[in-house]
């Protein structure tokens, strides 16, 4: 039996002012962490002889099990394999296969569980159909169906990533793009490139128990911006990746320049004690830190962080706590190199 995994990890975005440019690939420390931070898909070539509708058999295991449709035509990842397919003129999965899907993202966390499963959905529509596609190729594919090139692009290449889409079209979720005929994406829609990241730098994620969909955080955001700040943005984001990349750090620059007009204080309201927790946790205050931001669109909380990892995640929840009472889980995050992986087990 030909067995094959797919394995595509979390991400993080924005990093306070690189809104929709800046994208780190993230994973857990160790295996024994609550939250492993990848999408991992089994594929389990069935016999030939089985009977299944749409030649595939879900099931679906971790973050999300029970919530995830089981259906072939309704399941995000093999919505997005068949897309790949039928663009290339194959009509659906070829030949029966059991696909496992195990998440340890959580969903709707801001911690890039959507990008995930597109990019492990272009990666299965191309080993189902032996399609060849290359890295580049897959990114055009998935960017037509989540136009997010900050999420994406670190999850299929990994790394600490700045991106740009060349065909500018407004961001979209894949429920908004897989309901319209899509056709084979042109050539280059984007553009990545890979940053020098400072090992030392440690992701202290601080998660809510509750769920922030991506594109009601994203409605709180105006259609206009002052020349102001979209110059104070754009002065951070060119430093930025560079002061992330130095040895040694500097905290007090870093700090400063993961500052954000853009989108952090428009969705302040959706995420209770997320200004107290900026207002107070400072890189002067708290040895180690670096500074703070949301987790792409949030509700998780990213702190960079050399040391104290504990005493930083606890002054979080604690501020957290005060303004909302539910459950927050903290873990330590480290940079996902690899990104997207297909490999035969």
């Amino acid at each position: 039996m030909t067995v094959k995994q797919i394995r595509v990890p979390g991400s993080t975005a924005n990093l306070g002012p690189g809104f929709d440019v800046l994208g780190l690939a993230l994973k857990a420390t160790s295996a024994s962490e609550k939250f492993s931070i990848c999408l991992e898909l089994l594929i389990e070539q069935l016999p030939e002889g089985n009977s299944i509708p749409g030649n595939c058999e879900i099931m679906c295991k971790g973050e999300g099990e029970g919530t995830f449709s089981t259906a072939c035509d309704e399941n995000l990842v093999t919505r997005v394999a068949l897309y790949v397919l039928r663009s290339h003129g194959i009509r659906g999965f070829p030949s029966a296969v059991r696909i496992t899907m195990t998440s340890g993202i959580p969903s709707c966390r801001g911690l890039g569980s959507s990008a995930a499963a597109v990019v492990a959905g272009v990666m299965l529509g191309n080993e189902m159909g032996h399609l060849n596609l290359s890295k580049e190729r897959m990114f055009d594919y998935c960017l037509v169906v989540e136009r997010h090139p900050d999420n994406i692009g670190a999850a299929c290449h990994g790394g600490f990533i700045g991106a740009f889409m060349k065909i500018q079209t407004p961001p979209s979720e894949p429920s908004e793009t897989l309901s319209r005929s899509l056709d084979k994406p042109p050539k280059d829609i984007a553009s990545h490139h890979q940053y020098h990241f400072n090992n030392d730098i440690k992701m202290v994620v601080v998660i809510p128990d509750f769920h922030l969909v991506t594109k009601d955080a994203r409605g709180r955001l105006p259609q206009n911006y002052s020349r102001e700040d979209a110059v104070f943005n754009a002065q951070r984001c060119a430093v930025l990746p560079y002061l992330l990349g130095e040895k040694p750090l500097r905290p007090s620059k870093i700090s400063e320049a993961m500052r954000d007009r853009l989108h952090q204080p428009f969705r302040m309201g959706l995420i209770p004690g997320f200004e107290k927790v900026l207002q107070t946790l400072k890189a002067e205050n708290y040895p180690g830190l670096l500074g703070v931001c949301l987790s792409g669109a949030g509700p998780s909380i990213l702190a960079l962080a050399t040391s104290n990892f504990e005493q930083i995640a606890e002054a979080i929840c604690a501020i957290l706590w005060q303004e909302q009472d539910i459950r927050y889980d903290w873990q330590v995050l480290e940079v996902d190199y690899d990104g997207a992986t297909c490999r035969d087990v």
